[in-house]
């Protein structure tokens, strides 16, 4: 019950992140642009913190997404990841006769 509730909670905070993104600012605003605005040497920082093959098939790609569509997708994660938790005692033993 736990994880499903701290997963309901990550859930509703990504999906107000990415709603917030999504409005604030402009729609089609990079992720990358975004990062680089907080911390200036973020793109520098890219091809020492990963290896390289991770960089130029996963991360690349990330970046020149919308801002708001990791947050969307995390926060859609996250509430499939809530749902599919048991709800507490809702499936029960069937009572033998």
């Amino acid at each position: 019950m736990t994880w499903q509730r701290s997963l309901i909670v990550l859930s509703a905070m990504f999906l107000v992140v990415a709603f917030a993104l999504a409005t604030a600012g402009s729609a089609s605003l990079p992720l990358e642009q975004l990062l680089s605005r907080h911390s200036p040497g973020f793109a520098s920082s890219l091809r020492s913190a990963f290896p390289s093959w991770m960089v130029d098939r996963i991360v690349l790609p990330l970046l020149v997404r919308p801002a708001w569509l990791v947050p969307l997708a995390l926060g859609l994660l996250c509430a499939v990841g809530a749902l599919t938790f048991p709800a507490g005692n809702s499936v029960g033993r069937t009572r033998m006769r």
